[in-house]
């Protein structure tokens, strides 16, 4: 009798599953398609589940990638004859459910890539995401909530102005090129556009010079720490990503604007090369947060860093597009693989140990 071989389930919402269910809430088609484009990683990934499975055959390890809809039932099935272990690439509490993955997983006894399930809903609530960070000390912005033009929490004083993104909204969706605010009563009037096209409250921190950096982390060897990261500054042309900017980076968006010469791949560089100091505060401050909030396995932080060496935090993600170019160049240059040889890799050293 064949002995049945590990398995990697990957869980994932698609587009299409999102859409649909966001029109028959009563969203108008064009906000559907811009807050489903959160999850084109799961479009953009689906075209190299044949490498994956094939990398993942070369490791003695079985790929079954499961859609979102049809994950409770998969899971469900008996598994005693071998082992499973669970990896959720698409999140979302709100908008998006793939939040369900580590849950549905813990409930089977099922082991897991990834930090756990509090993160999954923790990271996608801004606000409530950075009242956690700051009570840990970690530098990050002050933050107000208002919905729909009335102040819940009022921001600090900024004499730079604010930024106004999204609460529960990612892959910068509701953030315009005009998003920066000079006062209060400019942020309330985009608190009103974001509550009439997504039903969303926003975010509003004092506005926060530098460049904008994106550390990425994946433990292919499960001891991997801090010194694993993969540090950069990405520049893509503006001071801050909009929701334009990422449509015509991924997915189905994004495949029609790079057949129409309008992609435009940003620019990373490596912080140490140019300010060590701010890379190694980075690197403290994932440490901190791996060790005090319990991020592991894959994620990615996102921060301002000034000229001086100035670290803000902003925000992580505990599923980081995995096929986008940031990450595909992190799997590169940290481990000498492609981005499903990575995954890979990854799955094996925890199934096959």
């Amino acid at each position: 009798m064949a002995v049945a071989l590990p398995e990697l389930v990957l869980i994932h919402e698609p587009e299409e599953a999102c859409r649909t269910r966001l029109a028959a809430m009563g969203f108008e088609p064009d906000r559907a398609t811009e807050i489903s484009s959160y999850l084109a990683q799961s479009t953009d990934l689906a075209l190299e589940f044949e490498d994956l499975a094939g990398a993942c055959a070369r490791r003695g390890i079985a790929f079954s990638p499961v859609e979102l809809d049809h994950a409770a039932a998969v899971l469900a099935e008996p598994h005693a004859d071998r082992r499973r272990l669970v990896w959720t690439l698409t999140d979302g509490i709100a908008y998006f459910r793939g939040g369900a993955g580590p849950v549905l997983a813990r409930l089977q006894g099922l082991p897991t890539i990834g930090s756990d399930d509090t993160l999954f809903a923790l990271c996608q609530d801004k606000f409530r995401s950075g009242a956690v960070l700051k009570a840990l000390g970690l530098p990050v912005p002050a933050a107000g909530l208002a919905r729909d033009g009335t102040w819940i929490v009022p921001p600090p004083e900024a004499a730079q102005g604010y930024f106004v993104k999204p609460n529960r909204l990612g892959a910068k969706i509701g953030i315009w090129e005009d998003s920066q605010a000079r006062s209060k009563a400019r942020a309330l009037d985009l608190s009103r556009r974001v509550f009439s096209a997504y039903r969303d409250d926003v975010v509003v921190q004092p506005y926060v010079t530098g460049r904008n950096v994106r550390a990425s982390f994946l433990a292919v060897r499960p001891d991997a720490g801090p010194e694993a990261l993969g540090v950069y500054f990405v520049d893509s042309g503006g001071d801050f990503q909009t929701m334009a900017d990422s449509m015509a980076l991924y997915g189905g968006t994004g495949a029609v604007a790079k057949a129409d010469g309008l992609y435009v791949e940003p620019q990373l560089v490596p912080v140490a090369d140019l300010q060590p100091a701010a890379d190694q505060a980075i690197r403290g401050i994932a440490a901190r947060l791996m060790a005090g909030l319990g991020l592991r396995d894959v994620f990615s932080i996102d921060f301002r860093v000034e000229a001086d060496d100035t670290v803000h935090l902003i925000e992580f993600e505990v599923c980081p597009g995995l096929p986008c170019f940031d990450f595909r160049a992190y799997c590169r240059r940290e481990w000498g693989m492609s981005l499903p040889e990575a995954m890979a890799a990854t799955a094996a050293a925890r199934l096959t140990a």
